[in-house]
């Protein structure tokens, strides 16, 4: 097997050949990364403690794009904090006004009560420059007399979703530990509390009527942004810098859960899988010494696994891995004449932008698409033998030609290579490496999507063309699936959908696959956070609508009112 620093092989096809099976997977090892990951799957749904964790989210409704009301989001994470309103219309549409807040190093490092109060002043300002606060909830979420059974005020809060991207354990919807620090945060005494009643403590503090209901992942909020503007959605999923997905789960499958509050108040829980660390072990993923390298010199060594073979933070990485043992192969250099840059030698010296560039170069896309479109492109896209616009008779060659002569100055540019050190040969290897691995990255992305559609039942997988026996009537059958997704490779990466919809067609069928309706959530830390803070306030309405009742019965007033007094609209109802 190939070194990631040398290579010694008798040919250079030899060596090359090598690479490229190192990197294909076939239909048969991608149905067996599909039939761990759901492995995985279940061991997280029923034990704590698994790499794969699994995570309850407590979101037990999902929205259809009828909801209206205007809702707050705040959305913590880096240098910037963001606080968003969201109006939503009723009809899959909203409007969004938002700004952003430098987070200090002063506030990052600080007492926690002081960055917290900070969050607040900027909610507080942000209500303030709008005016007079509007909290246009709709009349099936209008606040009813619940003066016996409650100490809240009359005057109603605004519900407001914080998306806080950092570790924390949470244990209900309005409720989260902070288990650690990222990202240059370090504010004192605040590990081990609940930030949102950190946050809530600031809001009361300086009076505020706002009130924090949800705590959300930026992937569960991926998936209530699609649920909203698509009318439903099943599956959230990012893949970008990271990826995770979160999807739409049967309660009684969350066995972990036991006998808690939650099991009793729905049927179904939104699930925060944290996909990226699967198969940490990588008994089942495709490892090469190039991946093997990316996990050794990473700050995570033996995490995370499987978001090292997928997400955008790591497939320029694996490439430069590849191509810098091309160049060292012995006795003869594979790539370049044997000549390197500070760029290639660096570690995360080639981004995965390089890998998107030069797929756009070789397809005549983004900034490569010819600015005379006439007789360039049909010289491009003729075939052998075949006369153009201008009269000259085009073959594929010179085509071919064109494209590796743009990837050659993607690759002088962004490697910082002396130019007469790349040939159009190198190129063309370059260029095949790149797509190996993109390819791969998508094929692996869909094993994830079709073991959820597996997992709730609205697929059955395929192997060899033959569905595996089962014999249950899928969910929904010949309905939408919906998918919601984000992240700077499925938006940006040229054709990565379209791969990815190759190898779910080969895992679930082309009439599933068909179905599936995969499409971008618009701001999932932003409208996805003001979204749970919907579902939050439903969930809590229906929750005391309950108690109302209970507590009627108790003195025996439900007899002269009837039942129908008490029942919740429908919309807060279902889940």
């Amino acid at each position: 097997m190939p070194q990631t620093h040398a290579i010694y092989a008798h040919t250079g096809e030899d060596v090359l050949s090598s690479v490229f099976q190192q990197l294909d997977v076939d239909d048969d090892r991608l149905f067996n990364i599909t039939m761990t990951f759901l492995h995985e799957m279940w061991d997280g749904l029923n034990n704590y403690g698994h790499d794969m964790a699994m995570i309850p989210t407590f979101v037990r409704s999902i929205p259809d794009g009828s909801e209206k009301g205007t809702f707050l989001a705040l959305d913590l994470g880096g240098t910037n904090l963001r606080v968003c309103e969201v109006n939503l219309h009723g009809d899959k549409t909203f409007s969004l006004r938002q700004q952003k807040y430098k987070v200090s190093d002063a506030l990052k490092t600080g007492e926690a009560t002081t960055l917290f109060d900070y969050l607040a002043d900027s909610v507080d300002a942000f209500l303030t420059d709008s005016g007079s606060p509007n909290c246009a909830l709709p009349p099936s979420l209008a606040r009813r007399n619940l003066a016996e059974v409650s100490d809240e005020e009359d005057v109603p809060y605004i519900p407001l979703g914080l998306t806080f991207s950092f570790p924390v354990e949470q244990t209900a919807l309005d409720s989260g530990k902070l288990l650690t620090w990222t990202k240059g945060f370090a504010a004192k005494n605040a590990i081990g509390n609940d930030v949102v009643k950190l946050l809530q403590d600031a809001f009361d503090r300086k009076n505020m009527h706002v009130r924090c209901v949800a705590l959300v992942n930026d992937t569960v909020g991926a998936l209530l942004s699609r649920a909203y503007t698509s009318g439903g959605c099943i599956l959230g999923a990012i893949f970008g810098t990271g990826t995770n997905g979160a999807y739409v789960e049967d309660m009684a499958s969350i066995s972990k859960l036991g006998r808690s509050t939650a099991v009793k108040e729905g049927n179904l829980m939104v699930v925060n899988t944290e996909w990226g660390g699967f198969n940490n072990s990588r008994s089942a993923l495709p490892s090469t010494p190039y991946d093997n390298k990316v996990d050794r010199e990473s700050i995570n060594p033996g995490k995370q696994a499987f978001e090292k073979f997928i997400s955008g933070m790591y497939l320029g990485e694996i490439t430069r891995n590849v191509i810098v043992s091309l160049i060292d192969a012995a006795p003869k250099p594979l790539l370049f004449s044997g000549h390197s840059s500070k760029q290639l030698n660096k570690q995360w010296g080639v981004d995965t932008a390089v890998l998107s560039e030069v797929e756009e170069a070789w397809e005549g896309i983004g900034r490569f698409v010819p600015e005379d479109t006439g007789s360039t492109a049909e010289a491009t896209n003729a075939g052998e033998g075949t006369e153009t616009s201008n009269g000259t008779n085009s073959t594929r060659q010179p085509s071919v030609q064109q494209k590796l002569e743009r990837i050659r100055d993607v690759i002088v540019k962004r490697m910082e290579l002396p130019p007469d050190s790349v040939s159009l040969d190198d190129a063309d290897v370059v260029r095949k490496i790149c797509t190996h691995i993109a390819w791969r990255a998508a094929r692996l992305s869909s094993c994830a999507v079709a073991a959820v559609l597996f997992q709730t039942g609205r697929a059955r997988l395929t192997r060899g063309g033959e569905e595996t026996k089962n014999t249950a009537p899928l969910v929904d059958e010949g309905k939408r699936i919906g998918v919601g997704v984000d992240g700077s490779l499925v938006e940006h990466y040229p054709c990565f959908e379209k791969k990815l919809r190759a190898s779910l067609r080969v895992l679930v069928g082309e009439d599933v696959e068909r179905r599936v309706d995969i499409g971008l959530a618009k701001d999932g830390s932003g409208v996805g956070a003001a979204l749970c803070a919907l579902v939050a306030y439903r969930q809590n309405m229906v929750k005391q609508c309950h108690t109302v009742y209970e507590h009627e019965v108790a003195n025996g007033v439900s007899e002269s009112r009837g039942a129908e007094h008490f029942a919740c609209p429908d919309s807060l109802a279902r889940t």
